[in-house]
């Protein structure tokens, strides 16, 4: 399943070059953060799993038989890494502090309300997110944000492709609930 550069590059990692080890980190920091945040829903501990997944891949790689895509398994160590940080919590989950816009082009008006508006359906949605199950997250994450194909989330949940399948129906569903609320209370919010 891996690609000639994919071999290389672990064969290079094996034998000890740093430099193509922080280039694989490079390539997969912001998959591995955005499934981290998305399932936790605090950026503090995202970063602090995602630095752990990638300690946990470099010394993991001698045992990596390659069986899979490199970044499936990345994802798979990402997604373990985060169900057994949500384990030692123990505690609610914290709705993600997300970066604003500070400071806005107004040269350009109308490039600015489509930001602010666009800002605004991200943060809709992340928000709504941050409501469903850490599971439900990482899974809708996996497929929509990740674009990861159902037999790639298999091999990175360990869960079967049927499986998955009722979970993404189920998760749709639930957030598809919650986002109908939310649109439904910042209508009326707005309407005073």
């Amino acid at each position: 399943m891996l690609t000639n550069t994919e071999q290389e590059l672990i064969s290079e990692i094996r034998r000890g070059n740093t430099r193509v080890f922080s280039d694989l980190v490079e390539s997969y920091k912001d998959l591995v953060f955005t499934l981290a945040v998305r399932m936790l829903g605090n950026r503090e501990e995202a970063e602090e799993v995602s630095q752990d997944v990638f300690i946990k891949v470099y010394k993991s790689l001698s045992k990596f038989k390659g069986d899979s895509k490199l970044s499936t398994w990345v994802y798979r160590i990402a997604y373990n890494s985060c169900l057994d940080q949500i384990k030692k919590i123990k505690k609610e989950r914290v709705l993600t502090d997300l970066e604003h816009i500070n400071k806005i082009a107004y040269a350009d008006l109308d490039n600015a309300f489509q930001r602010m508006a666009d800002e605004e359906r991200s943060e809709i949605i992340r928000q709504c997110l941050a409501q469903l199950s850490s599971e439900d997250a990482g899974i809708l994450t996996l497929f929509y944000l990740e674009e990861s194909s159902l037999q790639e989330m298999e091999k990175a949940t360990g869960l079967p492709v049927n499986t998955l399948k009722v979970r993404l129906f189920r998760a749709r569903k639930r957030l598809a609930g919650i986002m109908e609320n939310s649109v439904d209370k910042e209508i009326l919010q707005s309407n005073g």
